[in-house]
């Protein structure tokens, strides 16, 4: 018995390929899912499905039964096909395979798998269709060049592009109609990219004024959206008024590139903050928020105010994640006079590193309150160590990423996802703090724990406060100078301090920076 494709013949690289249209019922028959997990990188045909995509997708066909579009499915099979022209035409024709047939999917694994779900859903699908470039099977080396080459120049579009070309968006369509009509936007938002270039001529970014209007209105519906279109207009209208720099950007007194390099109030996570603070500014106060912005002028949004340590800034690094975001927006209602819910009414403090604050390498160090002491075993990693910590406390955490070897990089402990960096330092080898790539990846988690061995320092590396101060924040230190035998590791904003007492003790710090639920 055969398949049967009406299909397209073509030429590519000096190899075979056809095209088809293949009905939806007909995806979950042919197509099987493949878990790639179970081999080794090396034996895959493709990357490992990513099942947390799937509702997403599944969602999108759904929500737009008449308006979805998908590009085509690429996909190999391993039978001997049979082609026969029709009408004519030597490259429109049937194309025939063996039932049995294998075939696996080089690009579209996730459409695939969320086409199949959908389907479920609402089996009206049926009927409709989604293109399949077929090419016939080699071998597994064939495969992965065909992966390679199929996603090797892909670039995923900008969030604010997305934003500008997304007509079903209400709220895109609010915030790009405000964008013209607030003047403290109007001719300074770039609608392109999500980070500006140095010597751009604008202040915002489309997504950074996006999310932070979806911070301040919440859901656009049909029904609100030129209630919601109003606030918007009217608040960023008022905010703009009350921030100095703002308005000397638009008087030409000012340049965009001086204002974002001199003030934190133009960068998204601010200007995220300033969306929450507006929420629940007008929601105590609906008949004269406008009033209340006026304190505005008076906070000191140069970057080198101390405030903003630990808030939203690291050094002279503005910090993007998500905890920073809520710091920012509590940091501004607590400046406005709002009333902080408990979960925000103690928020994180920048730690300096002095006298107080600085532990020496002692044998009463076990003494210190708030310490959880566990043992390291002889050679053992301290990742590892830390992991049977937590089984031993009845801590949950998924190992979601390794190091090389088996020792856990990203950890997620109570939905939290968890950054594990380390700290070395001895003699010919002068660093302390963060690795580049983790330094780069800060943004990407929730918090992290910070491993720092000292089994290998001597007491001769001896520094001032103020420089250990510095290196934590660098995460280097300098060739060629005295270093300290104390331990102190601190990661900005969300983190623990964590610490080695000769071979054998961790003493882990559980007060300093706490994690909600631990």
């Amino acid at each position: 018995m055969k398949i049967s494709f009406s299909a397209m013949k073509g030429n590519m690289g000096k190899r075979d390929f056809y095209v088809a249209m293949i009905k939806l019922s007909l995806i979950p028959k042919i197509f099987s899912y493949h878990d790639w997990a179970e081999f080794p990188p090396e034996q895959r045909a493709q990357r490992v499905l990513q099942k947390s995509r799937i509702p997403e997708i599944t969602q999108y066909i759904l929500d737009n039964e008449e308006g979805y579009l998908f590009s085509s499915l690429t996909a190999s099979f391993n039978g001997e096909e049979v082609f026969m022209p029709s009408g004519g035409s030597p490259e429109i024709g049937i194309l025939e395979l063996p039932l049995d047939s294998h075939f696996v999917i080089n690009d579209g694994q996730h459409r695939m798998a969320a086409i199949i779900e959908a389907l479920k859903q609402n089996p009206t699908l049926t009927n409709e269709t989604i293109s399949v470039v077929f090419f016939p099977f080699e071998d597994l080396d064939r495969m992965q060049q065909m992966f390679s080459d199929l996603n090797r120049t892909v670039k995923v579009t900008s969030k604010s592009l997305n934003i500008l070309y997304d007509h079903r968006d209400l709220l895109g369509q609010v915030v790009l109609d405000a964008v013209e009509r607030v003047s403290v936007f109007r001719n300074m938002v770039d609608k392109d990219r999500v980070s500006l270039p140095l010597r751009s001529p604008k202040l915002f970014t489309l997504s950074a004024v996006y999310d932070a209007s979806r911070e301040l209105v919440g859901v656009v519906t049909l029904e609100n959206q030129y209630e919601k279109a109003e606030i918007i207009n009217n608040y960023w209208e008022a905010v703009g008024a009350n921030i100095r720099q703002w308005k000397q950007v638009q008087k030409g007194e000012l340049r965009p590139s001086e204002l974002r390099s001199e003030y934190i109030h133009s960068h998204a996570v601010v200007l995220w903050g300033i969306g929450v603070m507006g929420r629940d500014l007008i929601q105590e106060y609906p008949t004269n928020w406008q009033s209340k912005l006026t304190r505005l002028s008076d906070i000191n949004w140069c970057r080198t105010n101390k405030e903003w340590q630990g808030v939203c800034m690291q050094g002279v690094n503005i910090v993007t994640r998500m905890q920073t975001r809520k710091d920012t927006a509590s940091f501004l209602k607590n400046k406005m006079g709002l009333l902080l819910p408990p979960k925000e009414a103690n928020p994180v403090t920048p730690i300096d590193i002095d006298s107080n604050t600085h532990y020496e390498k002692s044998s009463t160090v076990k003494s210190y309150s708030n310490h959880k002491v566990f043992e390291k075993k002889s050679g053992e990693d301290l990742s590892s160590a830390f992991g049977d910590f937590l089984k031993k406390q009845g801590v949950p955490y998924e190992v979601l990423d390794i190091k090389r070897g088996n020792s856990p990089k990203v950890i997620r402990i109570n939905q939290k996802k968890c950054l594990i960096a380390h700290a070395n330092l001895s003699e010919g080898k002068h660093w302390f703090g963060f690795r580049p790539d983790d330094i780069e990846g800060v943004g990407k988690y929730d918090f992290a724990i910070l491993l720092c061995g000292d089994n290998k320092l001597e007491k001769k590396y001896k520094v001032p406060h103020e420089e250990f101060r510095q290196f934590v924040l660098k995460g280097r230190l300098q060739e060629g100078k005295d270093y300290p035998d104390y331990q102190v590791t601190i990661f900005p904003n969300r983190g623990y301090i964590m610490k080695v007492t000769g071979n054998s003790n961790i003493e882990l710090d559980m007060n300093k920076y706490q994690v909600e639920n631990w």
